[in-house]
């Protein structure tokens, strides 16, 4: 299959939203907890946010992995176009 100019735009924006996830992850990371760091409202605090920045990133996947295979799916089935073969004119 030749290289198409939809694949690169795909790969420079699967490219960004990695990068972007990854920065997001790390703010998270290298946050400072807030208050006392072995109070349970604090952990529940802290993993609800960690939650919060890896559940939109699988989400995110998700949507790229369906992008992808929308983007190289046959001409036929994205038209709705049925093969010559089975039409018949009654």
């Amino acid at each position: 299959m030749p290289f198409r100019l939809a694949d690169a735009i795909f790969w420079v924006a699967v490219a960004c939203c990695c990068i972007a996830q990854l920065a997001i992850i790390r703010s998270i990371v290298r946050s400072p907890s807030l208050g006392d760091a072995a109070a349970p409202s604090s952990r529940a605090r802290r993993a609800a946010e960690v939650a919060w920045a890896i559940i939109p990133g699988i989400a995110l996947a998700v949507v790229l992995a369906f992008t992808w295979r929308a983007m190289h799916q046959a001409p036929s089935a994205v038209t709705g176009a049925r093969p010559a073969a089975v039409t018949s004119q009654t």
